[in-house]
């Protein structure tokens, strides 16, 4: 799996848009997908992938694919981020060109580094053990208020649905058709039990409802970070 493209892209983690002029040399995706070919034919990999990328990426080397599959091979899977605080850079052009191509979405942070976890939630009493506080400045933009605000919102979904926030955030993800599957992180036991029990969790359509409810108010609100 390519786990970042190797160009200038914009417009994610911070970059505002997409600037033309910023655009420098980078590595072909001819050259990049022939490396991932040799790794195919020697038997170290089965598929192949990419991550961070963009629907520009994703076609690109579909088609390669397409045209040469002796000589590339079809990328079938992309890792993004995406989750109730990050949806829109998946939604917005991603969705449409992973459905076309039958690339699946595994997403990474759909807890959003703990935050839908709603072990945040009590300033008073911050987990000690928990990566935002052991590393400082790590996923700062998670931390930013109107993030804790939509957290809040959906942890209040998830009691009203007897729920716990984190199953509400995972059982979410797995709804929504363009998601083969979640990355997901545990430092306990139980934490992994609680987030393996999720898949199997139904949401109800007025629980649904609301979600979108709440997304309406607190639209990706990690874009908001630094504003």
């Amino acid at each position: 799996q390519i786990h970042w493209p190797d160009r200038y892209t914009g417009g994610l983690f911070g970059q505002p848009d997409f600037s033309p002029s910023q655009l420098s040399d980078s590595t072909p995706f001819e050259e990049q997908l022939s490396a991932l070919n040799e790794l195919v034919k020697a038997g170290k990999v089965r598929y192949v992938g990419v991550s961070n990328e963009t629907p520009f990426g994703v076609c690109s080397m579909v088609e390669l694919a397409k045209q040469s599959p002796e000589l590339y091979p079809r990328i079938v899977s992309i890792q993004n981020s995406y989750s109730l605080l990050v949806r829109k850079d998946f939604e917005a052009g991603l969705a449409e060109a992973c459905h076309h191509h039958d690339v699946g979405l595994l997403s990474y942070s759909p807890l959003a580094g703990g935050i839908l976890t709603g072990k945040y939630a009590n300033k008073e009493n911050l987990p000690k053990n928990a990566r935002l506080n052991m590393f400082p400045g790590f996923m700062d933009r998670y931390l930013y208020s109107l993030n804790e605000e939509a957290a809040n919102a959906y942890a209040e979904i998830a009691k009203e649905a007897g729920l716990s926030p984190t199953q509400l955030a995972l059982s979410w993800c797995y709804h929504r058709e363009h998601v083969t599957s979640t990355i997901i992180g545990a430092t306990t036991l139980e934490q992994l039990d609680e987030d393996i029990k999720a898949y199997d969790i139904k949401l109800e359509d007025g629980v649904m409802e609301k979600i979108g409810s709440v997304y309406k108010k607190y639209t990706d609100p990690t874009k908001a970070y630094g504003a």
